[in-house]
């Protein structure tokens, strides 16, 4: 079994069995003494670190725009969906909207503390009129803030 690794992986010990994949970008974000100890020892132990491919990367930015979580995603994100996606790997994530994601592209997930995210489809509502907005952060009718609600 191949498993990706989110950062959050990294923040305790956690068991899970098989070959452990993880991009260089979650390597970015571990920045305390704890997270990067583990690491080191994961990466010893066989843990593979690599960056998936721009179209990989292209494709859950457009799974992301229907599920609307594109904006909530953020680059570490993608790339972790992107390489579980590519090497038919599961996730191992607490991120319920890279869970969203990964469940719309029929990557498994394994949550490694919280509960498993429901599958949702988002849109984004002006806070003002109540006006259903592709995307950005202000309504193109009033200028009022947007939100983000499942439909």
């Amino acid at each position: 079994m191949k498993i990706v690794c989110d950062a959050s992986f990294f923040f305790g010990d956690y068991p899970f069995e098989g070959d452990l994949f993880t991009t260089p970008e979650v390597v970015a974000e571990l920045c305390d003494l704890r997270s990067k100890c583990r690491f080191d020892t994961l990466k010893e132990g066989g843990l593979t670190v690599t960056e998936p491919s721009p179209g990989s990367s292209g494709e859950v930015r457009h799974a992301a725009g229907k599920t609307g979580d594109r904006d909530v995603l953020s680059r570490t994100d993608i790339s972790i969906i992107a390489l579980a996606s590519e090497i038919g790997g599961e996730l191992a994530t607490d991120d319920f909207a890279v869970q969203n994601v990964a469940s719309a592209l029929g990557i498994r997930v394994r949550p490694i503390l919280q509960r498993r995210a429901k599958r949702r489809t988002w849109k984004m509502v002006c806070t003002g009129c109540g006006q259903d907005v592709e995307n950005g952060t202000d309504c193109p009718v009033c200028g009022a803030p947007l939100k983000r609600r499942h439909k």
